[in-house]
């Protein structure tokens, strides 16, 4: 059992002061603090204690000796840290995207490859060659896109500048419609939005349009992303696809191909090693639309929101492979045993606990442990505690 330092990503969209607060951070608060990685990823380090105040980083130590870090089973079935833990704090709004399957990931990383495009080029759609399915865990009320809405058919009569796409729809289904909504030239977007941010944009100053209307959203994207006139493609989205409030310790699982962005709050996020994102707008970022299109899947979507429970322990499903998680929650003087058998991150969001392994710490949220296959640890809860366990399923 060793400990964990990661690594702030400082993205644009990212609140000043959740994360530095959480893991009690010396830092410039006039810097956005968006996500926290902890995991193996090139593109954001995380430093494992080997010995005591001797850091290096995890993904040099399990390269040095995999079958030490990762046991057999997982460095065989895939030679690395097969999963990526985060915690973000989503002040405005990300990018509507999606995630490649494996197979897609692997293609597309190496024709980049071949291209000669660099890693850290605007226009690179693969960081790597590794899918991105992922569940998250809110740690505050929540909101999010995910998926196209059941009741698309109902949207596209009630909402007015939506009309002209209702041919597109009857002919080709979602991807008809969508295809045609991220082929409009940007003259044609901004014709078509104008009235609608007139519209909108005073309720929304005004406090007058609910987190549950997608006007409340366009009218955000509107007044942060929209400047000179020109409006996002993404806005045409928000109102085809589902909107969620998640509550904390809620849930929800979004696999290969699920469109989503997230819209505000603070969460977990558990996913496989990977950093390939194809977006489709709130972005000024690069869009691949051929790529994205070929990557999306165009189904309704019933969300599965994963509920919070009341219980010690809650597991939430995930089923792909690379990782599982659950969440823990312990009242003051309460202990629990965790015996692992893959390689796991325990990560403490709440409270102060005793931790006994190979060492003893005491220690306070936010913190994060590294366990071996193999290890023991045992947590008493000096407050009530609340901590979550990522590993390999």
């Amino acid at each position: 059992m060793h400990r964990l330092r990661g690594r702030i990503q400082p993205y644009a969209w990212g609140g000043n002061n959740f994360i530095p607060d959480l893991f009690h951070l010396e830092r410039d608060r006039t810097m956005p603090a968006a996500e926290y990685w902890l995991g193996a990823h090139p593109g954001g380090i995380t430093e494992v204690e080997v010995e005591t105040n001797k850091w290096i980083s995890l993904a040099d130590a399990i390269d040095a000796s995999k079958y030490h870090w990762l046991g057999e089973k997982v460095a065989e079935q895939f030679g690395r840290l097969p999963f990526l833990l985060k915690v973000l704090d989503v002040k405005d709004m990300l990018s509507i995207q999606v995630h490649p399957n494996k197979q897609a990931a692997e293609i597309g990383y190496r024709l980049e490859n071949e291209k000669g495009i660099p890693l850290n080029a605007p226009n690179r759609n693969y960081k790597d060659d590794n899918h991105k399915p992922e569940v998250m865990i809110a740690l505050s009320e929540f909101w999010l896109l995910h998926g196209f809405a059941e009741d698309i058919e109902d949207r596209l009569h009630t909402y007015q500048f939506l009309h002209p796409f209702q041919s597109a729809f009857e002919t080709n289904g979602i991807e008809g419609l969508y295809s045609a909504l991220m082929h409009l030239t940007q003259a044609e977007v901004d014709k078509i939005i104008a009235p609608l941010a007139n519209s909108i944009v005073p309720l929304y100053r005004s406090g007058k349009l609910s987190k549950t209307s997608p006007d409340f959203w366009a009218a955000r994207a509107i007044e942060n992303l929209c400047k000179n006139g020109n409006y996002d493609k993404g806005i045409f989205v928000i109102y085809l696809f589902n909107i969620l409030r998640l509550n904390p310790g809620d849930g929800i699982f979004q696999g290969a191909g699920m469109p989503h962005a997230y819209l505000e709050g603070q969460n977990i996020e558990l996913m496989s090693n990977s950093d390939n994102v194809l977006r489709a707008g709130l972005t000024p970022k690069y869009i691949d639309i051929p790529e994205l299109l070929k990557n999306t899947l165009f189904n309704k979507t019933i969300p599965k929101v994963i509920k919070a429970e009341q219980e010690e322990e809650q597991h939430f499903d995930c089923p792909v492979p690379d990782f599982n998680i659950a969440s823990f929650h312990l009242r003051k003087g309460l202990n629990k045993s965790i015996q692992c058998k893959r390689p796991s991150i325990l990560l403490l969001v709440k409270g102060k606990a005793l931790l006994k392994g190979n060492e003893k710490w005491e220690t306070e949220a936010a913190a994060a442990f590294f366990l071996l296959p193999g290890d023991n640890c045992s947590i008493l809860a000096e407050s009530d505690l609340d901590f979550v366990l990522a590993s390999v399923d």
